[in-house]
């Protein structure tokens, strides 16, 4: 069944609907939101925000938007403001190592050496340099996608993702040395 045809029915009063919504997109959105907020309690978080908005803003929802696109959309806002209050209660970026060693695959074809090494710098670049990388090269989108999901235009996107490229870069052939 479609997500359009899901949606449809949820709005006509199938809430069960809804959760074949959440089945089909928990696990990519739970791998984004740990690896955006290095932490399996603040992506937790940031699910359920997630999930509760798209429910209650699906009236909003535009069946020419790709489901996917709209709810990454809610999901990248949910992980900023949950990044911006716990960065503003903490003022130190925590990581949980063990969780972000546990998450999924980032890329099946790398090594697990190179697995770990990303995601130690990953948690050292700036949360928008991390988000735009994650989007583009675990996510595989757009940059056109990326945009929309962002509301940041493709230059700055392409900007924020090589830099984060070259930062990966520097550090593998740092460690290479």
């Amino acid at each position: 069944m479609s997500d359009a045809a899901d949606v449809q029915r949820v709005l006509n009063g199938d809430v069960d609907a809804f959760s074949r919504l959440v089945d089909r997109y928990y696990e990519r959105c739970a791998r984004f939101a740990v690896r955006m907020l290095g932490s399996r309690d603040d992506a937790e978080d940031a699910l359920q925000a997630t999930f509760l908005r798209a429910y209650r803003s699906l009236g909003k929802y535009q069946e020419r938007d790709k489901f996917s696109a709209w709810l990454y959309r809610i999901l990248v806002n949910q992980c900023r403001s949950i990044a911006a209050r716990r960065n503003q209660r903490e003022r130190v970026f925590v990581r949980e190592e063990a969780v972000l060693l546990n998450a999924p695959d980032l890329r099946p074809t790398w090594t697990g050496e190179e697995d770990e090494f990303v995601q130690r710098v990953l948690a050292e670049l700036d949360p928008l340099l991390r988000e735009a990388f994650l989007l583009k090269y675990v996510e595989e989108l757009s940059y056109e996608e990326m945009s929309t999901l962002t509301g940041v235009g493709v230059s700055a996107l392409k900007m924020r993702v090589k830099r984060a490229c070259d930062r990966l870069r520097a550090r593998w052939e740092y460690i290479k040395e």
